[in-house]
């Protein structure tokens, strides 16, 4: 008895979705090590911080814009897979700048309660108003 479906448009369907995943995958790697090649990091912890980061920056933010833009079908060909990985890697860039801020702030912080946190966002806030 013959097959219903060619055994080769599952093979197709098959190198699709790996050639996918591997573009996503080089895209959020490019996206770390041109973020740890501009900023290195200073500690064993900060890198394994600006690596963890930076991957789930560009695959949670660049799955958030192909969601928002619904640019699905750009992942049916080739060329629309190469500009998906651009998306995800321009994603993933502004995370590490975004968290290690974050952790300088806090670490200039350190002794500081929540009040003392609070009542100098507070004041940031006001002024920045008043600009």
């Amino acid at each position: 008895m013959a097959e219903p479906v060619s055994s080769g448009v599952g093979a197709a369907a098959i190198v699709k979705f790996y050639g996918l995943i591997t573009i996503l995958s080089i895209a959020a790697s490019l996206a770390y090590l041109i973020v740890v090649m501009t900023r290195v990091p200073r500690t064993r912890r900060e890198w394994v911080i600006s690596l963890v980061t930076t991957l789930v920056g560009s695959i949670a933010g660049g799955s958030l814009v192909v969601q928002k833009f619904s640019l699905h079908d750009w992942s049916t060909n080739w060329f629309g897979m190469c500009a998906l990985g651009g998306i995800i890697f321009c994603c993933g860039l502004p995370f590490w700048a975004i968290v290690r801020w974050s952790f300088n702030y806090i670490n200039a912080r350190e002794n500081a309660t929540i009040f003392d946190v609070v009542n100098e966002v507070k004041k940031e806030i006001k002024r920045g108003n008043e600009e």
